[in-house]
């Protein structure tokens, strides 16, 4: 991997890169506030949130995996100057997303009742179960939302999400304020209060990514290229669903590896959920940074492809892969540094807060491993290649990590520190494969002749 080569692709990552990261951090940013706050009240409705978003999360990536099949085909489309596809691609994606987000709803809502059936304290699935419940309703909002929000970004238009997602998060933080301690008037809800501010504010970005996508100028050709909203195009859907849905599946084996490794924790009890419910959430702020980068390799490694430039769609995920490194290896030395300090924001527990510090520092050694691994599916998803990944995260976190963790854990009496190093090693080994994967996958026999001057 030559710097030389890949310099002229790190500005326009970064550029693409960072309203994405402040926008992804947007999803999560939400789950901090929540947990932040409501830590405040106790652990118990601490160890609540983090079952409740264990369950939450699992429905939901599915359905954010499914939106993120449109970015490459639009980014390929846009590097091809299709119009029509881009209109096919805008109005099918947002169909598809909402009717996602209305299955995915409903489906949560179902899976619900069943969470006494987990092992779990009694006292955190009695929080646990309607907060889950309101969290659901929000799937539809948050889809649309990422119809929009994904077909923008196909086009490079990254900051619009980044505002809106700022803004959104000002406004959670404001009612889960007012909700969950009963300020300016409202009835003190409780942890119920951060589930009925989080639906509130995503309405309010479905309606206005919509909003900004239907209005915009520079998107007035896309739109008018769109025949019909309520009759999809069959062969686009055909396409965004083939590509999405095994990027949902592998998002799903990832984040369920995280779910299940926190209802494992849950049998330990209260005192080491609450705990993992810090780190996670600590660790889920870094990891979104990174899979704005990735969402960025997708992007220039799509539209490169799309406009027959395989040599620097190369480059261009190689570029993401050296920027993931740099971040995420920053962020595991300020980890360490700040292991102790941290979870003193969310609960002040003597208990809760050693464990978290001690998982904290795991979550140190696998920020570059879980960096590199989401980048890896970024760069792979501009390529169209999605299946092979979804193979590696259900061998890798199913068949590896989680046996261990469980080993580990409760085998050798480690408790959750055994499971998160279960779930060191199952990043690790993705990150691994899915490296090889693309080196393999974008290899071109010889680079442009102004590539090969330049040295």
């Amino acid at each position: 991997m030559s710097l030389t080569a890949l310099r002229p692709h790190l500005k326009p990552t970064l550029l693409l890169a960072y309203p994405v990261v402040l926008s992804q951090l947007g999803h999560v940013l939400v789950n901090v506030c929540d947990s932040v706050m409501v830590g405040q009240t106790g652990k118990v409705p601490l160890a609540a949130v983090s079952l409740g978003v264990s369950v939450n999360t699992v429905v939901m990536v599915l359905g954010l995996g499914l939106s993120m099949g449109i970015t490459p085909l639009v980014a390929a489309a846009d590097g091809q100057r299709d119009v029509r596809q881009l209109g096919r691609l805008l109005s099918t994606g947002v169909w598809l997303c909402a009717l996602a987000g209305i299955v995915l709803g409903a489906a949560g809502l179902l899976i619900a009742p069943l969470l006494g059936h987990l092992r779990q304290p009694a006292e955190v699935v009695r929080l646990a179960a309607p907060w889950v419940r309101v969290l659901f309703l929000s799937l539809l909002p948050l889809m649309v939302f990422q119809g929009f929000k994904q077909f923008a970004e196909g086009l490079g238009l990254t900051r619009q999400a980044m505002y809106l997602s700022i803004l959104a998060n000002l406004i959670n933080a404001g009612l889960c304020y007012t909700f969950i301690f009963g300020h300016f008037g409202a009835p003190a809800l409780g942890m119920m209060g951060s589930a009925w501010a989080t639906l509130i504010a995503r309405i309010l970005m479905a309606v206005l990514m919509g909003a900004y996508v239907l209005r915009a100028a520079r998107l007035q050709p896309y739109r008018e290229a769109v025949h019909s909203w309520l009759r999809p195009d069959k062969a686009t859907l055909r396409r965004l669903i083939g590509l999405g849905s095994p990027i949902g599946v592998q998002m799903m084996f990832e984040m369920g590896a995280f779910s299940f490794s926190a209802i494992m924790i849950g049998w330990v009890g209260a005192t080491a959920l609450a705990a993992h419910q810090i780190a996670i959430n600590v660790a889920s702020v870094t990891y979104m940074a990174a899979s704005g980068i990735a969402a960025a390799a997708t992007i220039r490694v799509g539209n490169l492809r799309g406009v027959g430039d395989a040599y620097g769609a190369r480059q261009a995920g190689l570029a993401a892969y050296l920027l993931a490194f740099l971040f995420m290896s920053s962020m595991g030395l300020l980890l360490v540094a700040t292991r102790h300090f941290v979870p003193h924001f969310y609960n002040h527990d003597p208990t809760v807060v050693a464990q978290a510090a001690t998982l904290l520092l795991i979550a140190a050694a696998f920020q570059v491993s879980d960096g590199l691994q989401v980048v890896g599916l970024g760069a792979l998803r501009g390529l169209e290649d999605v299946k092979v990944p979804s193979v590696v995260a259900l061998l890798a976190y199913w068949v590896v990590a989680l046996p261990l963790g469980y080993g580990l854990g409760f085998g050798l009496k480690m408790g959750n520190i055994g499971v998160w190093l279960g779930l060191l090693l199952g990043l690790t080994l993705v990150a691994g494969v899915l490296l090889w994967r693309f080196r393999q996958h974008s290899a071109v026999s010889v680079p442009p002749p102004a590539v090969l001057a330049s040295h």
